[in-house]
């Protein structure tokens, strides 16, 4: 009788186990966030982006509406520029300067590129 019992406790223990949220910390989009939500985060936070590109000027680097244009306009991948996968297609001249963050950039996952790019693009209408 006392196996019964314990058995029966061992069950109902695992069966009201609570679940846990099987997306990784730092892995791509957080819940209840969309995806821009997200890339602004990740723009203003720890990409650091924001210190060189505001939304509609030119500081050190392109503004966010001017790079969202160009990238739309040539179909081109922002990710892959992020990557290091493609040429920069805005301003070469810069490139120097943007490569330093590229330390930044690697480290982050495709999901969280791909946020950086939904915010960016999001400049494009």
């Amino acid at each position: 009788m006392k196996k019964i019992i314990l058995i029966i406790t061992a069950v109902i223990f695992i069966s009201c186990k609570k679940e846990e949220n099987n997306i990784p910390e730092n892995q791509g989009l957080v819940k209840n966030k969309s995806a821009i939500e997200y890339g602004k985060t990740l723009f203003e936070g720890e990409g650091n982006c924001i210190a060189c590109h505001q939304a509609e000027q030119k500081i050190i680097g392109p503004s966010i509406q001017e790079i969202a244009k160009i990238y739309k306009d040539k179909n081109a991948s922002i990710v892959s520029f992020l990557r290091e996968e493609s040429e920069p297609i805005i301003d070469p001249s810069k490139y120097d300067i943007m490569k330093t963050n590229f330390a930044i950039t690697e480290e982050m996952t495709d999901d969280q590129l791909k946020a950086l790019e939904a915010y960016i693009l999001s400049f494009s209408n």
